[in-house]
């Protein structure tokens, strides 16, 4: 099942066998977390609703994953590499069109590193049709997440790294 996990958190997304967690120094849940309180953090993808002749027995094709433990605070250089790389996994080559951040915006973002360890996740999936029925149509509605044209007040062409994003849809 790691590549359950895998597909969940792409290895960019994840900065290594770690998960990078970010929100702002005001949060409180964010503060119990810094200070040591355990986390558990789940992720899940639906990959299609399946169809079944009975209600009872329709479902969903998914993908999912939780990792628990202790998070590790990350600060200095580390944190601001690890908010690059959300944004640039998020929308690759973003970083390169925008500004440094700020010594402001570091300080006013909390930013935490989840270790995924052999013994600290699980995942789960579902694929595959519906039973098969002759006197009902079953099957599966495939679901793909998807990007739509932008949408700006701005005069300014639209940059790079989101006309890319987009054009890949």
């Amino acid at each position: 099942m790691n590549d359950v996990l895998a597909t969940l958190t792409r290895k960019p997304d994840r900065g290594g066998d770690r998960l990078l967690l970010h929100g702002s120094t005001g949060a409180g849940a964010f503060r119990q977390l810094a200070a040591g309180a355990k986390v558990a953090v789940c992720g899940f993808l639906v990959d299609g609703l399946v169809i079944a002749q009975r209600q009872f027995d329709h479902s969903a094709n998914y993908r999912s994953a939780v990792v628990r433990g202790i998070c590790r605070v990350l600060g200095g250089d580390e944190k601001a590499g690890a908010l690059d790389l959300f944004t640039d996994t998020i929308l690759p080559g973003r970083v390169a069109e925008c500004p440094p951040h700020s010594t402001k915006e570091l300080a006013q973002t909390l930013l935490l590193a989840l270790p995924i360890t052999a013994d600290n996740w699980v995942a789960k999936r579902r694929t595959g049709p519906a039973a098969s029925s002759e006197s009902a149509w079953t099957g599966v509605i495939p679901m793909t997440p998807s990007y739509r044209e932008p949408v700006s007040n701005s005069t300014l062409p639209v940059p790079p790294s989101v006309a890319r994003l987009v054009s890949d849809r």
